[in-house]
């Protein structure tokens, strides 16, 4: 409720309601959305079918959004909320502590939330398949989550190199950090894990690997040896 005041009077006016049943339609759009477009990406999905999947009617797309492609910012523009709830929660981790128990602690997070399978795991899936099919919505993604994580990562990498965050060097290893959470985050197939003689490994022992891996490459890079 807003109150305005004038010299002869005061007016009340009141915010308008929000219709619940729309907000819930919406909702329901944007969670089928999300699934579908994480499995089988922007370009493979129809309107047709996400209404089928959200029980709604093909025209509430049009209404809420526009069309699939306002749908489609809508449910990125979620996924970033999560994102940026993984970089901050990924940071606090390591409050306080050196530089390597840091990066410690952001590797436990980022690959704790990649590695879930809870309501929020089609975020990664989405965000791959945004990778290898990019859209007009990746340079937002970039800005609002990349930008800030990476920006992160050369302040805690450069400390433990011992050199500055710009350093080329440092920019490589974090690029370097990020494929290496992402591609051990994902199972890997039975037959190849079968053929490799890889066993199946807990968070603990996939966090060490990387960190331990990457601190060791770190090192010799900063080293030269």
């Amino acid at each position: 409720m807003f109150v305005t005041e004038s010299s002869s009077m005061t007016m009340t006016i009141r915010a308008p309601k929000t219709n619940p049943a729309s907000a819930d339609t919406r909702q329901r759009l944007i969670d089928a959305a999300a699934t579908l477009f994480a499995e089988r990406g922007f370009q493979n999905v129809t309107v047709r079918q996400i209404c089928t999947a959200s029980n709604a009617n093909v025209a509430a797309v049009n209404y809420h959004f526009g069309d699939k492609a306002g749908l489609y910012r809508a449910v990125v523009t979620s996924a970033i909320q999560i994102m940026l709830e993984t970089n901050e929660l990924s940071q606090r981790a390591g409050d306080g502590l050196s530089p390597e128990e840091q990066l410690h602690g952001f590797v436990r997070v980022f690959v704790s939330r990649l590695t879930g399978e809870g309501p929020n795991a089609w975020v990664h899936r989405l965000m791959a398949r945004e990778m290898e099919r990019p859209t007009e919505v990746l340079d937002q993604v970039m800005q609002q989550v990349l930008k800030p994580r990476i920006e992160y990562l050369c302040g805690v990498i450069g400390a433990i190199m011992q050199v500055a965050k710009a350093d080329p060097r440092v920019m490589r290893c974090v690029s370097s950090l990020q494929v290496l959470c992402l591609v051990l985050a994902r199972p890997i197939p039975k037959p190849i894990a079968k053929s490799l003689g890889t066993a199946p490994h807990d968070l603990e022992t996939m966090v060490t690997h990387i960190v331990d891996f990457s601190l060791g490459g770190m090192q010799a890079i900063a080293t030269g040896k």
